[in-house]
């Protein structure tokens, strides 16, 4: 094993015995998390639902959004619940190798999300320029555009797992990440990298096709002006969100490996890393509350929804979970019997 391998089992060991945040702020950071799983867990599938069920959805352009929504559903499903464990416990719970998985996956789904959210821009951009083939028959594009995403991501995080810098506790030890904290070549060359082409490059296109969206007007007829401001706003909301939800991390993460040691407090450092967690939550209500067409059968949907078992099986389990994690008022009382014994 290599000297990287032995410093992670005592670094992961080392959050495993206790978080750097108080019983309190892991608390709070417990309930963020439960509310962020549980919402974007059931927005994102609830997107899949309609998709699934109405057939007027599947178009080339849906494709694009179906791959965020299964990206941040599995998000919700294969790593929220393991820091939303961690934050209750007050400690990481699943050792090195889940570490490791941890940062792989929600690394890997993270840049999956954003390098979907650019494609996606790119695409609205070229629907206004394009728009006689604007959500035609042709799935090609679309398809090619969810394999580059996914294989864009898989290139850029694999290389931690091969040697190229590595995945290790992050924050407050309850969570697991990219190691922002080494001051290595190696790992400075590769967090550079990471910045540069998958987060930087990202909101270039963004930013490029929300620039570039009035030139669509001279190529526009009266007829379909309404549709080219509503996918302005669109775009316009998703910069923004995609400003709010991702740039403090990055930012963060640069501070963690360029700043002065202990620049930044556990306390902050969370907080940049639950923002883009957010991502998940919101990027449904953007692409489908803002998508006319989807939103008609979103309402379709809930209002048939509403008046079976379903809706009230799954309103019962948002109240239970709510009510597990507000009932946790005394920091980590299950641990008493444990540490006492």
């Amino acid at each position: 094993p290599s000297s990287y391998h032995q410093d992670m089992s005592r670094n992961t060991d080392k959050s495993a015995s206790r978080s750097s945040l108080s019983p309190t702020g892991n608390l709070v950071v417990a309930v963020c998390l439960g509310f962020i799983g549980t919402f974007g867990f059931l927005n994102n599938l609830l997107v899949l639902t309609l998709f699934c069920r109405f057939r007027t959805l599947r178009s080339p352009i849906n494709v694009l959004l179906v791959s965020v929504c299964v990206s941040d559903l599995l998000v919700c499903v294969l790593g929220t619940p393991f820091s939303f464990a961690a934050a209750t416990q007050g400690r990481w719970l699943i050792g090195t190798a889940g570490c490791v998985w941890y940062g792989f996956i929600n690394a890997c789904l993270g840049i999956v999300s954003l390098i979907s959210l650019a494609v996606l821009s790119y695409e609205r951009y070229c629907t206004m320029l394009c728009r006689t083939q604007a959500d035609g028959g042709d799935f090609g594009p679309a398809v090619a555009g969810v394999c580059f995403s996914w294989l864009y991501s898989l290139a850029w995080t694999l290389p931690p797992l091969l040697g190229w810098s590595s995945y290790g506790p992050e924050g407050p030890g309850t969570t697991c990440s990219v190691d922002w904290r080494s001051q290595t070549p190696n790992n400075i060359s590769y967090i550079l990298s990471l910045f540069t082409f998958c987060l930087l490059l990202p909101f270039g296109v963004i930013l490029y096709s929300y620039c570039n969206v009035n030139v669509g007007r001279f190529v526009s007829s009266a007829v379909t002006r309404r549709r080219e401001q509503r996918v302005l706003v669109m775009v316009v909301t998703m910069v923004a969100c995609y400003l709010v939800c991702w740039l403090p991390y990055g930012v963060a993460a640069l501070l963690a490996t360029f700043g002065p040691c202990g620049l930044l407090s556990p306390e902050v450092t969370i907080v940049p890393s639950l923002l883009a967690k957010t991502s998940t939550v919101i990027n449904p209500v953007i692409y489908i509350y803002m998508n006319r067409q989807v939103h008609t059968h979103t309402h379709t949907h809930t209002n048939t929804l509403v008046h079976t078992d379903t809706y009230k099986k799954i309103h019962s389990l948002n109240l239970c979970v709510a009510l597990s994690v507000f009932s946790s008022s005394q920091p980590y009382p299950w641990r008493q019997g444990v540490e006492a014994s």
